[in-house]
């Protein structure tokens, strides 16, 4: 993908998301793309939620430990005084942030940057999760990948929770979760 330019030379962005459940391969993904964009010169900037410290304070860590540098915020609002002069925007966990994060996905789409996001589309239960739902109708391009049933090898869909923790938000990995498909996850 490329920034595109109309015949009068004006900028225009798009929203792409990557979504799934966890240990799908979103973040994996986000980097990808975003080093690719490093790779054709493009300025970027990356962003995480401040709440998220599970593998790195700076950086975005996938967990096959792929990492990239990135920025932590407290809320959404940060990000449009930050990315003031990038031309691609990268934003991970985005089921984390708030509300706001359409808006300020939307605004950076009309200053002419491209805008890669991904989240969970789900949360533990199966839910639609945060903002997420309203990214997915408001992207240009969505990307939905799958895990792999740990119980039965099916594409999985599920952030199944291990855990006894209670609460829509409980930050963990493979100690917590597991990624399963719809039937095994009803079990």
């Amino acid at each position: 993908m490329f920034i595109e330019q109309n015949i009068t030379g004006e900028r225009r962005g798009w929203i792409e998301v990557i979504c799934g459940s966890m240990f799908s391969g979103k973040t994996e993904e986000l980097i990808r793309r975003l080093k690719r964009a490093k790779i054709a010169n493009l300025k970027i900037e990356i962003y995480k939620p401040a709440a998220d410290t599970r593998y790195d304070v700076t950086k975005i860590v996938s967990h096959d430990a792929n990492a990239i540098a990135s920025t932590q915020v407290a809320n959404s609002a940060e990000i449009l005084a930050l990315a003031e002069h990038a031309q691609v925007v990268g934003i991970d966990e985005a089921q984390f942030f708030d509300e706001g994060i359409i808006a300020v996905c939307e605004t950076l789409v009309m200053q002419g940057k491209r805008v890669i996001i991904a989240g969970l589309d789900m949360d533990y239960l199966g839910k639609p999760f945060g903002p997420m739902p309203a990214l997915l109708s408001v992207g240009d391009f969505i990307t939905k990948l799958h895990a792999i049933c740990v119980k039965c090898g099916h594409l999985a869909n599920v952030s199944y929770r291990t855990s006894d923790e209670e609460g829509t938000v409980v930050l963990g990995e493979k100690n917590n979760y597991e990624p399963r498909c719809r039937v095994c996850a009803s079990k």
